[in-house]
């Protein structure tokens, strides 16, 4: 009984049974991931290019019967609108001296806690309070028992009538918003300094370094890759800083203390101009995308690609 070869280089018609099962079994296991998948574009995406479209065209709603395409028009007024760009420049401002004082204090914080001493579970857990607190209940706390010029604490302990809101409202602001955020950076940093090696440290002791010096070679840059990691979250998160401002200062005086978010928020739903405010959305969006590349690329020079550290 003769058999039938097969050419050299030919392929099979049909997948081997056990390709198919793992393409099935695989399929089975992404499936219950389906609805998850379906919820997040719905309330994600699908608002996003509505954003998107209702940028193009001019729509107020004060006006009816007003709204009609306009093309880039409602972009080339965002960025020609002083206001936006001032608020623009808030953002910024509030954002990089949030992050850099709360990263510092965090850091501090960090290394105190990481030394053993009695009650330190207990100050530990005071210090995490803040970050628990949410932040209109911050945010309400810090406007009436701190900078309250009458009966806040601060009137309390330097003596003066000063309105903090009303004469630094960026850096009331800024205050609260670095009170709130300290707490999540010493965790991340904590954890960092309890990661690192006992056995590194002894051998540095042992060699007759100093604790600075510790600190400085080896501990630091042990810890660069947290510290990048709190920088990107609390960049991320602090960008978008809503709560504190809308509460304490209204953005006032005038657009002293406005940011972005705050700015959006005044155009849609005070001036009812949906268009602009869609344009605006849209370009904080990709101006904070971009920004997040950035830093995403940095801290991918500290972290292999598939996941392990260098």
């Amino acid at each position: 009984m003769s058999t039938l070869s097969v050419p050299a280089g030919t392929a099979p018609a049909t997948a081997p049974p056990a390709a198919k099962k793992v393409t099935g079994s695989a399929g089975k296991r992404r499936l219950p991931l389906l609805p998850a998948l379906i919820f997040v574009i719905a309330v994600t995406q699908i608002p996003f290019l509505l954003t998107v479209f209702y940028s193009f065209q001019s729509w107020n709603l004060v006006r009816p019967g007003s709204r009609h395409f306009v093309g880039f028009r409602n972009y080339v007024d965002v960025f020609t609108d002083t206001t936006f760009l001032g608020a623009l420049v808030n953002t910024v401002v509030l954002t990089v001296v949030c992050v850099f004082l709360a990263l510092l204090l965090g850091l501090g914080l960090a290394v105190l806690l990481d030394r053993k001493f009695f009650g330190r579970g207990f100050v530990r857990t005071l210090l995490i309070t803040p970050f628990l607190i949410l932040p209109a209940a911050g945010a309400l706390l810090w406007k009436t028992t701190m900078f309250d010029p009458t009966f806040g604490l601060l009137h309390f302990v330097f003596g003066t009538d000063t309105d903090w809101l009303s004469q630094f409202p960026l850096a009331a602001v800024m205050a609260q918003i670095v009170w709130q955020w300290t707490p999540f950076m010493t965790l991340l940093i904590l954890a960092g300094l309890q990661s690192q090696s006992k056995e590194v440290l002894e051998a540095a002791s042992v060699d007759g370094a100093s604790r600075w010096r510790t600190f400085v070679s080896i501990t630091l840059p042990h810890l660069s890759r947290f510290l990048q990691l709190a920088t990107l979250l609390g960049a991320i998160y602090i960008v978008n800083s809503f709560d504190a401002i809308f509460l304490m200062t209204q953005g006032g005086p005038g657009t002293a203390s406005t940011n972005l978010p705050f700015y959006i928020y005044q155009r849609a739903f005070e001036g009812f101009d949906i268009g602009q405010s869609s344009a605006m959305g849209v370009v904080v969006v990709i101006l904070t995308m971009i920004v997040a590349t950035f830093a995403l690329r940095l801290m991918f020079r500290a972290f292999s690609v598939d996941g392990g550290v260098k």
